[in-house]
């Protein structure tokens, strides 16, 4: 199977998209930063597949891409939840988390946090528009709400996958709830920091070229 990359910001679904590829059978990880864990899954969610997609495309040339979209309205409260808890954890030079986690969402977002309101709004549709404007026209992309009914069925279509089952997406990670993916046992999980014969090095050096 090709690769498939879900490039939707945080908040618009990403775990309930990762567990639903699981259930289909998929190796999947939310968030990916070696290369191994990208060579490993199947599916990659999430950061830093939302900043990188354009350089997963030349890296990943049979890749099926799925951007996820959600009602601003509710996004934007869920994202700035979301990044007030993240937020200490970005700082670029004291923040623990992991290097390209910390380069997607300042790539992405901001330098500095917090964000109003309408700077998250402009964050949110600069990516979407950007989004839409480099897949024009193409068939290995597809856009969907996880909220709309049915949507579950067009992304078994899409991918070419059996139909059967469930039609609609679980709801996780709701309101304050951030970490479903860690509670969610499933053996097809890749872990993100998932060491190879290369130890944990990305695809920096590639990335470089195509820059």
């Amino acid at each position: 199977m090709s690769k498939i990359f879900i490039i939707g910001l945080p908040r618009t679904g990403t775990t309930s998209i990762s567990v639903a590829l699981l259930e289909m059978g998929l190796k999947v990880a939310h968030t990916a930063f070696t290369k191994k864990a990208f060579e490993m899954a199947d599916a990659i969610s999430d950061a830093p597949c939302f900043s990188d997609y354009v350089h997963l495309d030349a890296l990943f040339p049979n890749a099926k891409f799925i951007y996820l979209t959600r009602d601003t309205a509710k996004w934007v409260p869920s994202m700035t939840m979301l990044l007030e808890k993240m937020a200490p954890h970005l700082e670029p030079k004291t923040g623990k988390f992991n290097p390209i986690l910390k380069r997607s969402f300042h790539h992405t977002f901001s330098l500095t946090f917090p964000l109003t309101e309408d700077e998250l709004i402009n964050c949110y549709l600069r990516h979407e528009q950007a989004v839409f404007s480099y897949f024009k026209g193409r068939n290995d992309f597809i856009s969907i709400d996880i909220s709309e009914s049915g949507s579950l069925l067009k992304i078994k279509q899409f991918l070419g996958l059996k139909a059967q089952g469930e039609t609609d997406f679980p709801k996780l990670n709701v309101g304050r709830n951030v970490a479903s993916w860690q509670e969610y046992k499933h053996p097809n999980k890749i872990n993100s920091n998932l060491a190879g014969p290369e130890h944990r090095k990305y695809f920096d050096y590639l990335l470089t070229e195509h820059s």
